[in-house]
């Protein structure tokens, strides 16, 4: 299991839900070692990510008119999104695998996450023929409510993103502190299934930089604000699924859009070997 799905399950149950603050900031990949080893005088790796990171790949679901895509642009205090999320090395899900069905809103500043772990069959059963799966009675609500928005708002898969996610936790009075760095950020408009053999990608966001995320239950800890100015770092309004479907022209580039490196990026096929998780961290 990854450090994401460990650290947001948090119980044994399949169903899970939690509330924090996150903020976004970009910065060159060249930084992101010295950070790292900044943060890490007072932060931990965390104890389920490999050296080197771990792969995390989401499939995006939104309304044929890009509903979710709009109002992530137009800053709406409360708007959500559905995705498929798998964590670890793409190119061994099977039916069985484990992933997760996630409602993904925001209320104001606060980001709050619902979530089902189900086999990748299942889920796509779910959310690409909106069959109601079996599900525990405590599992009932969230089950319903997918299907609703999928039902109510015609929803389909409409992007898929893929990092490689690196993660550091708080230690002490900082346990609820949690950082990543998300690197070779990619993205593709088609072939929606994560076992798609050789598929094509495109950087959504330009190799060079990277999305660090500050997670907090909350408030953000001085020091890590202090560390940010020193570092001349400012906080980012960035989307990977909206970088994705500007990437392929689904929808005006909006102006929070990060600049390609390449007036055209070309497709590339998915590194393996990087994106791959150990197995006793799946």
């Amino acid at each position: 299991m990854t450090a994401d799905a460990r650290h947001e399950r948090g119980v044994a149950s399949r169903l899970h839900a939690f509330n924090r603050y996150e903020i976004k900031y970009l910065l060159p990949v060249t930084e992101v070692a010295p950070l790292r080893e900044e943060l890490a005088r007072r932060m931990d790796r965390d104890a389920h990510c490999p050296v080197g990171g771990y792969g995390v790949w989401s499939v995006y679901y939104d309304t044929p008119a890009l509903r979710f895509y709009w109002e992530k642009i137009e800053g709406l205090k409360f708007r959500r999104k559905l995705r498929i999320r798998h964590y670890g090395d793409v190119s061994t899900v099977t039916d069985d695998s484990p992933v997760h069905v996630e409602i993904k809103q925001r209320v104001n500043r606060v980001t709050q996450k619902r979530r089902l772990r189900l086999p990748y069959l299942a889920a796509r059963a779910l959310c690409d023929r909106r069959v109601e799966v079996p599900h525990a009675e405590h599992e009932r609500p969230f089950v319903h409510e997918v299907l609703d928005l999928l039902v109510r708002l015609d929803l389909r898969a409409t992007a898929i993103t893929g990092y490689q996610r690196e993660a550091l936790v708080g230690r002490d009075q900082d346990t609820g502190l949690r950082v990543t760095f998300d690197r070779r950020i990619r993205g593709r408009d088609r072939d929606f299934h994560f076992g798609t053999p050789t598929p094509e990608n495109r950087f959504i966001v330009p190799p060079r930089l990277a999305v660090m995320e500050v997670k907090v239950n909350e408030r953000v800890p001085y020091w890590i604000t202090d560390l940010m100015a020193r570092r001349n770092l400012t906080v980012v309004r960035v989307s990977k699924y909206c970088q994705s479907v500007e990437a392929y022209g689904r929808a005006p580039r909006s102006a929070f859009h990060v600049p390609d490196d390449e007036p055209s990026p070309q497709p590339i096929p998915t590194d393996r070997a990087q994106e791959a998780a150990p197995a006793h961290v799946r």
